[in-house]
């Protein structure tokens, strides 16, 4: 009888912890300006929330660790990755599509499908996904690293051949953004990012990094005999690619939306050094209470985010007055009049995030876990 795969308490909350502070970034309170850490950089920059999906890709790759554990062939493997993926990009799809149906002018119409995005968070997530299982199944941990470093400068060589010479990075000159509007189409992209979608297809090259990166640490963290040492050398190598994406940075600039080879760096030893810090506090411990909080997230993460992106929209739907929904009725009557100004934007958001993780909590409560 094989023995039942070991789990790290860290992993969990960290997992957990992603999805709490996507929520919180994503449905911020109306009514005011924001803390300027909860909003993503403009173009070039770096914020708190710009920390948020890289983090949780990177926990998609250390649940990777675990998920495959379990001897399976070739085919029945491929099969397994991409219905999995595939259900994942077409909920994405779909919830961007959501209501599906609209009113203008007194008239109900469906939502027309040329101009749904068809990228998006969770799209990605499917595709990054994919791409590093398939890896992860076929090639060492050296030639992970190989593999990964290939995609990053790849990526960079790519952006400067194939983009606007004056301007290779810029938001309407790059490679991905020609690739998408020539592939997806201008109706499907993001509709706000003017001709440039920050989920695109090529960005999710250098995404997938950070995928192998979760799962190669997690991988290390559950081979290591002292856990001691080897948190301390996770975070060491955190700060040395932390260190090289600074270094990086002039030539490459740090940037989420163009989802950078140096953002790739920065991100990864980011999580390295948060990972390390909690299993540092954790492991060997029961759980506390604000871990079971955050294992809460981490048991039902994909449910739990596609509640938090519809209920909010159908919030919105639910008219109070003219032309306003119900979550900004209640983030200006309640939480500004509460505590006027960013901080009661972020209270609205947290008020939010609590509500997602009763229903995470009414999963866990019932022993309830959605897998695709």
């Amino acid at each position: 009888m094989s023995q039942p795969a070991q789990r790290f308490l860290s992993l969990d909350v960290f997992r957990g912890l992603a999805v709490c502070l996507m929520i919180i970034v994503n449905t911020p309170g109306p009514g005011a300006e924001l803390y300027p850490w909860l909003v993503h950089a403009k173009w070039f920059g770096f914020t708190a929330a710009d920390a948020v999906f890289p983090s949780f890709l990177f926990a998609v790759g250390c649940s990777m660790s675990f998920a495959f554990l379990a001897p399976i062939s070739q085919g029945a493997f491929a099969v397994k990755i991409m219905r999995r993926a595939s259900l994942i990009f077409l909920l994405g799809f779909l919830m961007y599509w959501y209501p599906f149906v609209r009113q203008i002018d007194g008239v109900w119409s469906v939502i027309p499908f040329a101009t749904t995005r068809v990228m998006g968070v969770l799209q990605r997530i499917a595709l990054c996904y994919a791409l590093a299982a398939f890896a992860v199944r076929y090639l060492s941990p050296r030639n992970l690293v190989i593999a990964s470093i290939l995609l990053l400068l790849g990526y960079w060589a790519a952006l400067l051949i194939f983009g606007d010479p004056a301007a290779p990075f810029s938001k309407l000159g790059n490679a991905g953004g020609r690739l998408d509007l020539l592939v997806i189409g201008h109706g499907h992209l993001y509709r706000r990012g003017g001709g440039f979608d920050p989920e695109g297809l090529l960005g999710t090259l250098p995404a997938t990094v950070n995928v192998i990166a979760g799962y190669l640490c997690a991988r290390y963290l559950k081979a290591a005999p002292d856990l001691r040492r080897a948190v301390l050398r996770m975070a060491l190598v955190g700060a040395c690619l932390g260190f090289v994406a600074w270094a990086w940075n002039p030539v490459f600039p740090v940037g989420k939306k163009l989802w950078t080879s140096s953002f790739v760096l920065l991100t990864v030893g980011m999580d390295l050094v948060l990972l390390a810090a909690l299993a540092a506090a954790l492991e060997g411990l029961a759980p506390n209470p604000l871990a079971r909080f955050f294992q809460v997230f981490g048991l039902n993460p994909l449910v739990i985010y596609l509640f938090s992106e519809l209920f909010v929209v159908t919030l919105g739907l639910i008219q109070v007055g003219p032309g306003v929904g119900a979550y900004d009725w209640i983030g200006v009557n309640l939480f500004q009049a509460l505590a006027p100004g960013p901080l009661g934007a972020l209270m609205c958001a947290i008020a939010y995030m609590l509500v997602c993780w009763l229903l995470g909590y009414v999963l866990a409560s019932r022993k309830i876990v959605v897998k695709l």
